[in-house]
């Protein structure tokens, strides 16, 4: 979804904790100008339902909404308590991350913190069902590709430039940051499948590819 029209679920999330469901409040709480257009755009969507000056969540809109809340709030707690991030900085920080946070990040984020409830500002932080299971221990971790078995799958996270003409080539298949790519086999040659393409790689290169393992 567009950032902009993320920002506007959020405001309504915000203004809605206060039981104000006017587009005034909403407005107030938005960090982006909207226009009639894009509410009526989120109509559209299936994600919000508008009566005269009051906008209120679809089911669909409320679970996306919700999802953005969790990671803003998490990303707060995460600057603050973890990073020491100055107050100052905190939401600045936080409304850029709430746009990037991969689900299986925001949810190791979350057993890592332990399950907050509020954040900083003392709102109400959504669950997530890390929290509804209560799990305790990390088991996602950011590893190279190459410690990655045969048929086992990872996202993409960064791609350390072991050198700039390595780092283009990848690039240049299509091997970016958030692509889901499966290791079909490391002998005789270590050698991958994405998006319906199947590709053999340099074991140097493979070390400097670091995925987030994809569990199930």
């Amino acid at each position: 979804m567009d950032e902009k029209f993320e920002e506007i679920l959020e405001a309504i999330w915000a203004a809605g904790e206060n039981n104000n469901f006017s587009v005034e409040a909403i407005n107030k709480r938005c960090a982006v100008d909207f226009s009639d257009e894009d509410l009526i755009e989120l109509v559209k969507e299936g994600m919000i339902v508008k009566d005269d000056d009051k906008v209120f969540f679809s089911s669909k809109g409320k679970e996306v909404a919700q999802s953005i809340m969790r990671r803003h709030r998490l990303a707060e707690v995460l600057v603050t308590s973890i990073l020491k991030v100055k107050s100052s900085e905190m939401e600045k920080i936080a409304c850029q991350v709430e746009h990037c946070l991969q689900p299986e990040v925001e949810e190791s984020i979350c057993i890592l913190l332990g399950h907050p409830e509020v954040c900083p500002d003392g709102k109400p932080i959504p669950k997530g069902r890390c929290c509804d299971r209560g799990v305790k221990v990390v088991n996602n971790t950011v590893v190279s590709l190459n410690t990655l078995a045969p048929g086992e799958k990872g996202k993409i996270t960064y791609i350390k430039p072991g050198s700039h003409s390595n780092l283009h080539q990848l690039i240049s298949f299509g091997l970016n940051p958030g692509v889901v790519v499966t290791v079909h086999r490391k002998s005789p040659a270590f050698c991958i499948k994405f998006e319906n393409t199947e590709l053999a790689i340099d074991e140097e290169i493979v070390k400097n590819i670091f995925v987030w393992r994809l569990v199930g």
